[in-house]
């Protein structure tokens, strides 16, 4: 099939894609379980995820996740973050292992956050999950212990928005909080390619269709891992759209305190179910109360089922044979309609879905970010671990 865009392709290779990275983490799957046993001696070691934007987002997607399967503590912190305030993040007294994301590997906050945590602590290690084998972050030399993990090559988006990039360094996170049983695993992640072929299959047109509406803002609810899929759906809407679309997500829970003032008559308001019946009566109840306020311009719902009694505009739904598809894996095809959606919305919009910015405001590798040297607290020179 023959692309104008490469966001479109990229966002319709991701099935196949995640059964390529699942392939990567059985090919390397005794060398990483090496690796964690040596930097994560204990329970009592942390695992911090970071990278900015998008791969940022990444690890809110999947720390629940990872720290539920493995009993570590897991935490996403922004790079950006990292980068201003290292001291209140990095803990120089317990082994930590930090998790960087990266399409490019490029980016001036991923490579300095990474330095100032080897600057602050010798017992940080580094697992680094890139799409470019050749980006500074994955070249970078220290002597704290480090892994480099390189997703297939076809996850290197090309295009401004990353889509597949996320996903598929997603996947291999959650993959390896599981690798005691990754061979046991191929039925589920056959499932989840399967569905989420499915979903683009069957709710591409309907998805473009919406994006004919008057919308002018949109609002992305999700819980526990969902809610990282929120937030990036969101910044992929707001991304494509160059800002015409305002966006904003939140919790299921938490739209009440506050942020549900945001929703008139022209928002899309898109609900990102859990396949947990224990938060779906959280989840549904939100649903009803939203039907006494003002009534969103169009309602769509992602869930494992149909959820016909509440009313909503579109339901995107798993067919019979996808069910029991974990909550973690799940995540990955719920950010697809929102990749989908903000496609055909950029498009609509007049806009090129490959480099939607048309005023230069954002790029595919951040740009104008200096970076200053960091003098408090250091290690003393002779302790830094770093060549």
């Amino acid at each position: 099939m023959t692309y104008k865009y490469y966001t479109l392709k990229e966002i319709e290779q991701q099935p196949e894609l995640w059964l390529k990275t699942y392939d990567v983490l059985i090919a390397q799957s005794k060398s990483i379980i090496g690796f964690l046993d040596e930097v994560l001696p204990t329970i009592q070691s942390e695992v911090i995820f970071t990278g900015a934007g998008s791969s940022f987002f990444i690890g809110e997607m999947v720390a629940a996740t990872f720290q539920g399967n493995t009993g570590i503590s897991s935490k996403a912190i922004s790079s950006t973050e990292i980068v201003t305030h290292p001291e209140l993040y990095i803990n120089p007294a317990i082994n930590t292992l930090m998790v960087s994301f990266a399409r490019s590997g490029n980016s001036p906050e991923s490579v300095a956050a990474v330095e100032l945590a080897n600057r602050i602590s010798n017992k940080v290690a580094h697992l680094i999950i890139t799409c470019n084998k050749e980006g500074e972050l994955a070249r970078l030399s220290y002597k704290n212990k480090k892994y480099v993990l390189v997703m297939p090559e076809e996850a290197n988006d090309k295009s401004l928005a990353m889509t597949s990039s996320v996903t598929t360094m997603a996947l291999s996170v959650l993959l390896i909080s599981q690798l005691n049983k990754i061979n046991e695993l191929k039925e589920q992640i056959e499932k989840v390619s399967n569905y989420a072929q499915y979903i683009i299959s069957t709710y591409k047109s309907e998805l473009e269709n919406i994006a004919k509406l008057n919308i002018k803002r949109a609002v992305f609810l999700g819980s526990g891992p969902n809610l990282g899929v929120a937030r990036e759906s969101h910044l992929k809407l707001q991304e494509l759209t160059d800002g015409k679309v305002i966006c904003k997500f939140d919790s299921f829970l938490g739209l009440r305190h506050g942020p549900k003032v945001v929703v008139d008559d022209e928002t899309l308001l898109v609900y990102l179910f859990s396949n947990d019946e224990y938060v779906l009566q959280y989840e549904k109840d939100l649903v009803e109360s939203m039907k006494k306020g003002i009534t969103p311009l169009f309602t769509l719902g992602v869930s494992e089922k149909k959820n016909t009694s509440l009313g909503l505009d579109l339901s995107i739904k798993l067919p019979v044979e996808f069910f029991g598809i974990e909550e973690g894996f799940l995540t990955l095809c719920n950010l697809i309609p929102a990749q989908l959606f903000a496609y055909y919305k950029s498009i609509e919009n007049g806009l090129n879905p490959d480099a939607p910015s048309n005023n230069g405001t954002i790029h595919r590798v951040v740009q104008g970010v200096n970076i200053y040297p960091f003098e408090k607290n250091k290690l003393q020179e002779s302790e830094i671990e770093k060549v």
